[in-house]
């Protein structure tokens, strides 16, 4: 260690690490370079690390490691992400199972909140792991919005994630007034803990708070481009606005089957149709149909790279920026009302209970008769009486009632094996048509009866995962499954205290059996603080990833799970049109590892 930085707990238990023979703390301070006015610094490092246990103090100010650290060698490092705090410090989150690693400010080096990093591990104190940046892996975004300042000649990004260590100092500016917003591109990342970083204006986008200097921010930050490659346009325009009827030929007609979709009433794009009748024997026949959209995105083309590129669809409050140009998007792939489609189609017999007695996947084209929403399904059914009569949905109500029957089925059905039902709010942003500001934040679907229509198609698009999920499974066919594994232990313990102290009973143990946590979850439904205890579990539960290995879906009490019903605006969901697709067809399914590592999440973001 050299120059004025101050002395760092890492280079003390290095260099300690280094002799056999306890070390004076002179000879530390001079072979650590720490200079005379930082001995003070020296002398508060050295008896944080022997009131933690690292170092053991001995007669005349000798000190050495403890028998622990030696035989560890004080060289255990990890790796992971780092998430900084406004106030110097950070915590670097493992790649492995480890848990989080404390990094003191002094100990930050030139990380900044986002680099992957490696830690050397110095410490373990009552507080948890401590650590030190010994490594920056790979720098984070080097694009960094937030407010322009301009003083004389200098001109500095004060950045608007506080996270982000700042000032950004930026060199001459002919553009931007003073108090706007900015993106400015990172040139010189810094190298020590008392640098900050140097930059250069991307784009002045005006001022904070105007709508679309905001959405512009999140999209440039982000790295969206709103504009599909001209060559993805064009093999997207090049299938016309029509189907081609040469593309129907070995298909199964749908068309005698009315299969409307039911969506937002602002919604865009139709993937997903359903219908469904009562059988004479007792039971249903059900019919799941998603826009086939692997017909068109084919592996290798620029189409297809463009959607990997993307990964989704992008929904602000201001407008979507869908991952398939809008000729497919909201055109050949969207199942709109009278108009020949192609799909895939899962044809599923439920027993009277809701069982799957037996079930087929399909490659068909269809022919949706409405175009519904959720809330004209809910007057319908007289669920709600807001809103306004949709004469469509009106038309349809027997057979919508037919729906709701095997909606409530399956729920139960789900309910019983222990999947969980949580109430978590979803907010939805009104923005003013005119201004395009903001007017208010509302919960979506608020009104009960409209919930109880959006869970009609929930109910049946899980059916529909599921059943393709099995498929894959029994034949062995590599696809990519939506995981949600076990809870964490320690999670579970920490949200069984906090129920503690909101006088609510739950067990951490019973977390391990999704019947239990089911159990649970449903006595919450009476609650009055029910949404902030769903919020709650929720977070303290693992998050649901996408992986080549099937794990099974914790959240579902489901064996296997895949996402099936939205490809047009997931290219997970595109990846599983794929395998389906190449069994039904009877294609050789490439199973060498090169071939199924294309599949990995790494390869599909």
């Amino acid at each position: 260690m050299s120059g004025p930085n101050p002395p760092r707990r890492v280079d003390v238990v290095d260099l300690l690490a280094g002799f056999s023979r306890a070390l004076h703390s002179s000879e530390i301070a001079s072979r650590l370079g720490v200079q005379p006015r930082q001995l003070a610094a020296l002398g508060r490092v050295l008896d944080d690390l022997v009131a933690d246990g690292t170092v053991v103090a001995l007669a005349g100010h000798r000190f050495r490691l403890t028998k622990k650290e030696r035989e560890r060698g004080g060289d255990k490092s990890l790796e992971g992400y780092m998430t900084a705090h406004p106030r110097g410090f950070g915590f670097v989150a493992p790649l492995g199972d480890e848990e989080d690693v404390f990094v003191p400010a002094e100990s930050m080096g030139g990380a900044l909140h986002g680099d992957r990093v490696r830690v050397r591990i110095v410490a373990q104190t009552a507080r948890g792991t401590e650590g030190a940046v010994v490594e920056i892996v790979d720098r984070r975004s080097p694009k960094v919005a937030g407010t322009l300042r301009r003083r004389g000649k200098s001109a500095w990004l004060e950045p608007d994630d506080t996270r982000v260590r700042g000032p950004i100092v930026l060199g001459k500016l002919d553009e931007g007034r003073d108090g706007e917003l900015a993106v400015v591109e990172i040139v010189r990342f810094p190298e020590s803990a008392d640098e900050n970083p140097e930059g250069k204006v991307v784009t002045i986008l005006g001022d904070p708070g105007e709508p679309d200097a905001e959405v512009r921010k999140i999209i440039i930050l982000h790295g969206v481009e709103e504009e599909h490659p001209p060559a993805a346009v064009r093999e997207a325009e090049g299938f016309g606005s029509e189907v081609d009827p040469a593309a129907l030929v070995g298909r199964e007609d749908l068309t005698h089957i009315p299969l409307p979709t039911i969506d937002p009433a602002d919604a865009r794009d139709h993937d997903d149709a359903i219908w469904a009748e009562p059988l004479p024997e007792g039971g249903y026949r059900v019919w799941v149909a998603i826009a086939d959209v692997s017909h068109y995105v084919a592996p290798g083309t620029a189409l297809d790279d463009a959607a990997r590129e993307r990964g989704c669809s992008i929904y602000l409050p201001d407008r979507a920026i869908p991952m398939l140009p809008r000729a497919l998007s909201a055109d050949l792939c969207s199942l709109v009302p009278d108009k020949i489609r192609l799909c895939q189609c899962a044809e599923i017999e439920l027993d009277a209970t809701g069982a799957t007695v037996r079930a087929r996947i399909v490659e068909g084209f269809m022919k949706s008769r409405a175009k519904l929403s959720y809330e004209g399904v809910a007057r319908a059914l007289g669920l709600t009486s807001e809103g306004h009569r949709q004469e469509a949905a009106e038309a349809m109500r027997d057979d919508l009632r037919v729906l709701r029957e095997i909606s409530n089925l399956l729920r139960a059905r789900r309910m019983r094996r222990g999947a969980l039902d949580l109430e978590v709010p979803e907010a939805r942003v009104v923005v003013d048509v005119d201004s395009r500001m903001p007017t208010s934040i509302e919960r979506r679907a608020r009104d009960p009866g409209v919930a109880k229509a959006y869970q009609i198609v929930e109910d049946l698009m899980l059916l529909a995962n599921e059943t393709v999920a099995e498929l894959l499974v029994s034949k062995g066919v590599p696809a990519v499954f939506r995981n949600h594994a076990a809870p964490d232990p320690e999670k579970m313990a920490r949200f069984a205290a906090l129920c503690t102290r909101l006088g609510v009973a739950f067990e951490a143990e019973d977390a391990e059996d999704p019947k239990k946590l089911a159990a649970f979850a449903k006595k919450l439904r009476s609650h009055p603080q029910r949404a902030i205890l769903d919020t709650l579990l929720v977070r303290s539960l693992k998050q649901a990833v996408y992986d080549i290995t099937n794990v099974g879906h914790f959240g579902l009490a489901s064996k296997a799970y895949v996402h099936f019903t939205s490809p047009i605006r997931r290219y997970p969901d595109l990846l599983v049109h794929r395998a389906v697709r190449a069994l039904l067809r009877g294609q050789r399914l490439e199973q060498d590892e090169e071939s199924v590592n294309l599949l990995r999440p790494s390869a599909v973001t």
